[in-house]
């Protein structure tokens, strides 16, 4: 387990501000199933979901920013885990971009890869492992969508979420697997200890004036998008 509990570059948790957080939110005094679950909420709904710049920033980077999409806060959850001895560790994999079109503007979409790198988090627990990537939404983004959509069932397949059943989401630890976005895996790239090493090998395929757009324009609008989605709980949707 001792690879599954090491400090890395990304996985920053000697830093005085990781400290200073775990800390003041008294995380090591509670037991192990509630460490997971207080750890799983304060990365779901303190960090929002939103969009980086890049996907390979450090913990206290994510942490600066206040937000997070799928690889950001898998990399910031891992690093709070192992600050209080959890293991886990990071599953890579690629998802189609299809299940984001509504957030992205047309020339985006256009422009963007047909595939995405995508991870989560697993932790173990119990002596098994399990996924944590129901994470990456917040609550009051889910509940914007719900006033969005208030009677849609079954597969749901849009707004940065991919799932079987849209009544009954997944997204809270409770001991068992979370998920979000797992409809739109398409490639299963593995296992890896830590996301440096994951990101030693995979990138996003955005290049040139694609990846300068994504960084500078692109990325900004998807995240004003989920805003806006978020406060439609305090706005009528008829």
């Amino acid at each position: 387990m001792k690879n599954y509990l090491k400090n890395t570059a990304m996985l920053n948790y000697e830093a005085r501000k990781i400290i200073d957080l775990i800390q003041a939110k008294n995380w090591n005094a509670l037991d192990e199933y509630d460490k997971i679950g207080a750890i799983f909420d304060y990365v779901q709904n303190n960090i929002l979901l939103g969009y980086n710049k890049y996907d390979d920033l450090t913990a206290t980077e994510v942490l600066s920013d206040g937000m997070g999409q799928c690889n950001t806060k898998a990399t910031l959850l891992m690093t709070l885990l192992r600050a209080v001895g959890i293991p886990c560790r990071l599953h890579g994999s690629k998802v189609t971009k299809d299940f984001q079109r509504s957030l992205m503007p047309k020339i985006m979409a256009m422009l963007a890869p047909p595939l995405i790198v995508h991870t989560w988090a697993e932790v173990y627990y119990n002596g098994e492992w399990f996924s944590l990537e129901g994470v990456i939404t917040d609550r009051n983004y889910i509940s914007g969508l719900q006033k969005m959509f208030p009677d849609h069932q079954g597969k749901f397949f849009d707004y940065a979420v991919a799932v079987q059943d849209f009544s009954h989401l997944q997204i809270d630890w409770k001991g068992k697997n979370t998920t979000v976005q797992q409809l739109a895996v398409v490639e299963d790239l593995g296992l890896f200890d830590t996301p440096d090493n994951f990101y030693a090998v995979y990138r996003q395929e955005y290049r040139g004036l694609k990846k300068m757009m994504y960084e500078t324009v692109g990325r900004k609008i998807m995240t004003r998008a989920v805003a806006k989605i978020r406060r439609s709980d305090r706005i009528s949707t008829k």
